[in-house]
């Protein structure tokens, strides 16, 4: 079989399995319902319960800072999101039936990982609305606006594929529930809602390096929101576009890889 057929059809059958999952959301409105409604409570409850004791450095508004903090951390929920629905379906012989047809081998991490593509453009798509009813704005034009937004799908699609190993790596879809809460504090310690310059030493250089840190950065440089002004930036959030497109590609050929081999090794 030639390269270009076999991606052909990895293409196809990833496209049949992308169908798939949309029409499980279908039949699972709850669900789907939940995580469309989250971006919206994460703008009020930060922005008007947090944001009401909370000054900008430099000055400026607090929601036009924290909007694109809410950003990243939707776009990080991907990992979450696809590390449950990649354990379900493991521990529930979903795969074993996959494994069993005459599929492509990664026909099923990549349906998994292009649906929650979709879910998240939903999700974006709420926050954004939620966000400019609550007066944030982009102010640089459309095109850093587009970029900015690109770069979260960039980001979001490379954090997925962390999600389809962790879920393959993990025995059941009941120990990947237990390892959702983990994830809140990772994106926590960013600069999504305040600056790192506060924060002990240690705890400043893994906040800085954190990918979260450096989208939330790009996107308020892109949008032309506020930014805590520091005389000496680390090189993360001196450079965050280059971060964040470093971070997804350090990501994507790291687990790829490893998705594709655990995938391979769980049917055995």
């Amino acid at each position: 079989m030639s390269a270009y057929t076999r991606l052909r059809w990895t293409l196809a059958d990833g496209l049949t399995l992308i169908g798939r999952e949309l029409g499980r959301l279908r039949q699972e409105p709850g669900q789907l319902i939940g995580a469309l409604v989250f971006p919206a409570i994460m703008v009020v409850l930060f922005g008007y319960v947090f944001g009401s004791a909370i000054q900008v450095p430099g000055g400026g508004d607090y929601r036009e800072y924290l909007m694109p903090g809410l950003f990243a951390m939707v776009t990080f929920s991907a990992v979450a999101g696809v590390m449950t629905q990649m354990a379900a379906d493991a521990s529930r012989g979903v795969m074993d039936r996959f494994r069993s047809m005459p599929m492509a081998r990664l026909a099923v991490p990549f349906g998994q990982t292009g649906s929650d593509l979709l879910t998240g453009l939903l999700m974006l798509a709420i926050m954004v609305g939620a966000g400019l009813l609550v007066g944030w704005r982009p102010h640089h034009g459309p095109i850093p606006t587009a970029q900015a937004f690109l770069l979260m799908i960039v980001l979001r699609y490379a954090l997925s594929w962390v999600g389809v190993y962790v879920g393959l790596a993990v025995k059941n879809d009941q120990v990947a529930d237990t390892l959702v809460p983990l994830f809140l504090p990772f994106t926590m310690l960013s600069n999504a809602f305040v600056p790192t310059e506060g924060m002990p030493a240690w705890l400043r250089f893994l906040a800085d390096w954190n990918p979260v840190s450096a989208l939330t950065a790009a996107c308020r440089q892109l949008f032309g929101n506020p930014v805590a002004a520091s005389a000496h930036l680390p090189w993360p959030l001196a450079h965050p576009v280059a971060t964040v497109l470093l971070w997804s590609a350090v990501l994507l050929a790291i687990f790829v890889p490893l998705s594709l081999r655990a995938y391979t090794r769980r049917g055995r």
